[in-house]
Parts: C-alpha cells; structure tokens; sequence
C-alpha cells in the first residue's frame, strides 16, 4: 500500500476492517500512518459504537497484547500503536474535513 500511495499522490485510504491487522504488527503500522498521516482517514466497516473503545485503543495506547472483540478475523492478541495526537486529529476528522466538501466544521474540535 505504501507503494502505490508514493506512486499516487492522490491517493488516500482508510483503516476499516483491518484494526486487526494494525494491531498484530504495531511497530510497521505506527511508522506507517505516521508518514500518510495527511492520507489516512478514520473508517468503519459497520457502525457499532460498541466497537469503537477496541479502535481507540489500538490507536491510542501503548497497551499491549490485549483480544480483539472478534474471533473470526484475529487469532492473535493485539497492540496498541501509541500514534501521536496530532496524528490522531488527522486520521479520525482532520484529513475528512479536508477532502471531503460539504463537511460541517463546527461539528469537530479545532
């Protein structure tokens, strides 16, 4: 992915339906949304808000070799990638507001 990202400028992506695998290699993850950090958009493959404390701490933590909620997609325990704030506000509003027209801004922090 990273290839095709550095061939495409354009190119943007998005993190639905692969937090298991993020989590199972952390160290390649964390470097790599780090360096797409403009690129990367926060994404869900359903909306169940249930979920959504699992993504916040891969993302979030440094929280070590915890389960993944389902047992169909990940045999392995999963880690936390510790990504930077700043990388964080990107991924989950940031890069949207800025690519996608229309978005109301009020609706996010600053």
């Amino acid at each position: 992915l990273g290839r095709l990202m550095d061939e495409m400028p354009n190119m943007h992506t998005e993190i639905g339906a692969v937090l298991h695998e993020l989590g199972r290699q952390p160290r390649f993850a964390r470097e790599f949304l780090i360096r797409y950090q403009d690129r990367v958009l926060f994404g869900k493959d359903s909306w169940a808000p249930e979920e959504y404390p699992y993504y916040f701490r891969t993302l979030e933590t440094a929280d070590e070799y915890f389960p993944y909620y389902r047992k169909r997609h990940a045999f392995w325990r999963l880690y936390g990638l510790d990504l930077p704030d700043e990388v964080l506000k990107k991924i989950y509003y940031r890069n949207a507001l800025r690519i996608i027209p229309g978005l109301d801004k009020s609706l996010f922090p600053e």
